[in-house]
């Protein structure tokens, strides 16, 4: 496998998080499961994986403090992830793993399969699983679905920005995250002929990807996680508490 730098999303959306609230701390990447915060344990599988390089994106100066016990290079969170995102892919350069600090379940394994599946020719692939795969795994669990043609869809807080073509993603980053739980207004944006395809089923997730990515002049793909837990994040209070009982 090819080497690859890592960057950890650890900023803040502003205003009070309930997450950290409910843990009792100033910030939800301080938050501890199995007597290690969810930053650590994020650092911890990214240089397990192989990465040589990690960046974490910080708002909190406690959190600034915490990442610089990790031995990371701290840089400072731009409002909005893909701002941030901008900011950490011109310091660490590609090819460049993005994740997120609340990714507490974060294994290697997940990172290494991602990244051998990245199609060849692909300037950003983002892991998501199918809902049958997330309730197999872990059935409890409350995600967001993105549904097409071939199955519904969750996120899993895992991106590969392999070329500095990559740019142009996070340039229609920033035009849909107000949008990112609406994916049909997303699918607008391609056109008439694609949202049709969208609304009577017909659209693949990686057909949307694919042509998305097109819109920006790069190539965009979708890769399938066979792991359910992989869509497994820290969001609220009840998403922490299933960690915890997964971990400790």
């Amino acid at each position: 496998m090819s080497a690859f730098n890592a960057l950890v999303l650890a900023g803040s959306r502003g205003g009070a998080d309930p997450v950290a609230d409910y843990a009792g701390v100033p910030a939800k990447a301080l938050i501890e499961v199995g007597g290690v915060t969810m930053l650590a344990r994020v650092v911890r599988s990214l240089r397990a994986a192989g990465a040589t390089r990690i960046g974490v994106s910080v708002s909190d100066p406690a959190v600034a403090a915490h990442a610089g016990t990790l031995g990371v290079e701290v840089l400072t969170a731009e409002a909005g992830p893909s701002r941030s995102t901008r900011s950490g892919l011109a310091t660490l350069g590609t090819p460049l793993l993005v994740t997120t600090a609340d990714h507490a379940l974060l294994e290697p394994e997940w990172i290494t399969r991602f990244l051998a599946a990245t199609p060849a020719g692909a300037d950003v692939t983002a892991l998501l699983a199918r809902r049958d795969v997330i309730e197999a795994a872990v059935p409890e669990t409350k995600r967001t679905y993105l549904r097409f043609a071939d199955g519904s869809w969750s996120g899993c807080n895992l991106f590969y920005l392999a070329t500095p073509r990559a740019n142009a993603a996070l340039d229609l980053w920033s035009q849909v995250e107000a949008d990112r739980k609406r994916p049909w207004r997303i699918v607008r944006r391609l056109g008439t002929g694609t949202l049709l395809r969208y609304l009577v089923g017909r659209l693949t997730l990686d057909q949307a990807l694919m042509r998305l990515g097109a819109a920006a002049g790069i190539s965009a793909r979708a890769v399938a996680s066979p792991f359910g837990l992989a869509a497994v994040d820290v969001d609220k209070p009840a998403d922490l508490d299933l960690v915890r009982r997964l971990i400790d």
